[in-house]
């Protein structure tokens, strides 16, 4: 089953909780290049894309998309005031240094360790890793958000993931259309929940086992 917008709106509104200003941030497609859409005006965030910028503004408005600004997805982008390009080498050695401050992540799977899966299915066709694996090892805070269950309605939080890893025991943050997930050094400790899901529905829509906090603060549709 797929994602409505409202549902996909609603995880990058939470995803974009945990930015602050002054940080560097690196978004991955899909969902999380929603994030910047529920930031405040005064929150100052730097957008890095692998390809080669760091400032990265919104979608450009129709009509007006420069044919060379693109993301590391390939859509069109702008530059913010400040903004600089780079080559993908210096993109990457920014990653690998540390500077990145938050990578907010797609996935295909995360297990109750933090490992993360989410660069191939076998079998399937994909452009290439990109760079997936640097981001989930270096940045200082890795976020996932991503459907709780798959298209078949098998869940995409599992006990240890089936597919191929892209890191292990990288990811912080889990935000799917259900509840929301530390991944703590004792396991998975349920946080949150959106409405109208109950605990019930992400007891039996979760492949593994977790904690729940004592306080779970219950988010409105």
């Amino acid at each position: 089953m797929g994602m409505g917008v409202d549902s996909r709106s609603q995880m990058a509104k939470r995803a974009a909780e945990e930015i602050q200003s002054g940080m560097v941030v690196n978004l991955g497609i899909g969902i999380p290049s929603l994030v910047p859409n529920h930031l405040s005006a005064e929150t100052m965030v730097m957008f890095h894309a692998e390809n080669g910028i760091t400032g990265m503004g919104p979608s450009p408005a129709k009509g007006e998309e420069d044919e060379n600004l693109c993301n590391a997805g390939g859509f069109p982008v702008t530059l913010n005031s400040g903004g600089s390009y780079c080559d993908s080498s210096i993109a990457f050695g920014m990653i690998r240094k540390g500077r990145v401050d938050i990578t907010i992540l797609g996935s295909l799977q995360v297990s109750q360790n933090g490992d993360l899966a989410n660069w191939i299915v076998p079998g399937k066709k994909v452009p290439g890793m990109g760079g997936a694996m640097e981001l989930a090892q270096k940045a200082k805070k890795v976020i996932v958000v991503m459907n709780h269950c798959d298209k078949h309605g098998n869940p995409k939080i599992v006990t240890s993931c089936s597919l191929p890893l892209t890191s292990s025991s990288c990811v912080n943050l889990i935000v799917t259309d259900l509840a929301v997930f530390q991944v703590t050094g004792e396991g998975l400790l349920l946080t949150e929940l959106f409405a109208p899901y109950n605990m019930k529905d992400v007891v039996n829509k979760t492949g593994c086992e977790f904690k729940i906090s004592q306080n779970v603060r219950s988010i409105p549709y």
